[in-house]
């Protein structure tokens, strides 16, 4: 069933441009209806429970449905919510138009205006949409596959609040006359082990950690195996190392990049590209996988 769903909704995402059919459209107005409902919502339960209520409430419900067709419907219709990202897609749309023109102080401006508003560290262009193909697309496949629709859910969810982490922490400051230059953004730094998860970052870092070197394992099959081998497998049990950081430094071994200075296109499609190449990658093993039996 889970496959069924992958192959509808990976079909079906780019066609659907309406905001009914995006994430942002749904979190921001839950985010609007917890913060009027839930006063303590700086509090620690209250992060938890911002994150799990729409996830068990997706759980119960499909749970509920004593019908295969309506959970089939039903999970492929969340499914498609969570995957991808319009921003993303227009910013390198717009990113590339530039481009070409010449127009490189614009094209520089869509780069950092992208990772601002996914709250990124700096990193090159190619790079951010490698690291936000695996976050829209590959992540929420396998979540998705092992967990079902509440586990792609979770994901998206807790992704989401972190990109819009900068937006609010940008207001507090305003709100409280400090300065901007304390927002948090997704972090170069791995978290503690001592100290556990300490917030949404830690959580996601633990989160990621093997789906990433799962996914950067495909890129080596759909690119150049024996250089991006020994960059993989030296951060196989790497946990001092940025998730981030393992899936680009793979990608970018597994791609002839020609840097090129005075093209910046290039850099940016050829691991779009790989990135297109490896969800199908994806998708056929989990097919594979589906049709032998090993997931429903």
């Amino acid at each position: 069933m889970s496959l069924l769903s992958l192959l509808i909704a990976l079909a079906a995402e780019r066609t659907l441009s309406s905001k009914v059919w995006r994430f942002n459209f749904y979190y921001l107005h839950y985010q609007h209806f917890f913060s009027k409902n839930f006063t303590a919502r700086q509090g620690t339960v209250a992060k938890a429970a911002f994150i799990l209520l729409p996830v068990l409430i997706i759980y119960f419900a499909l749970d509920l449905l004593d019908n295969a067709l309506l959970e089939l419907i039903v999970s492929t219709l969340v499914l498609i919510v969570c995957f991808g990202c319009t921003i993303t897609r227009q910013s390198y749309k717009d990113y590339l138009h530039a481009a070409f023109r010449g127009e490189d102080t614009t094209s520089e401006m869509h780069h950092q205006q992208l990772l601002s508003d996914k709250n990124l560290p700096q990193m090159g262009f190619g790079q951010a949409l490698i690291w936000l193909n695996y976050r829209y697309y590959v992540a929420i496949m396998l979540f998705f596959t092992v967990f079902g629709a509440p586990g792609a859910v979770f994901y998206r969810l807790l992704t989401t609040v972190i990109e819009h982490k900068k937006a609010q922490c940008i207001q507090a400051a305003k709100m409280n006359d400090s300065q901007e230059d304390d927002v948090e953004h997704e972090s170069n730094i791995p978290p503690d082990f001592s100290k556990g998860c300490q917030n949404h970052h830690d959580l996601l870092f633990w989160l990621d950690w093997l789906p990433v070197r799962i996914t950067s394992f495909g890129y080596m099959f759909v690119g150049h195996f024996s250089k991006a081998l020994p960059v993989w497998l030296e951060s196989l049990f790497e946990s001092n190392k940025p998730t981030h950081q393992v899936l680009i430094d793979v990608a970018e071994k597994s791609e002839d990049i020609m840097v090129n200075n005075e093209d910046c296109t290039s850099e940016p499609c050829l691991l779009v590209r790989l990135a297109k190449r490896n969800v199908l990658l994806v998708f056929a093993v989990i097919s594979v996988l589906t049709l032998a039996g090993f997931v429903a």
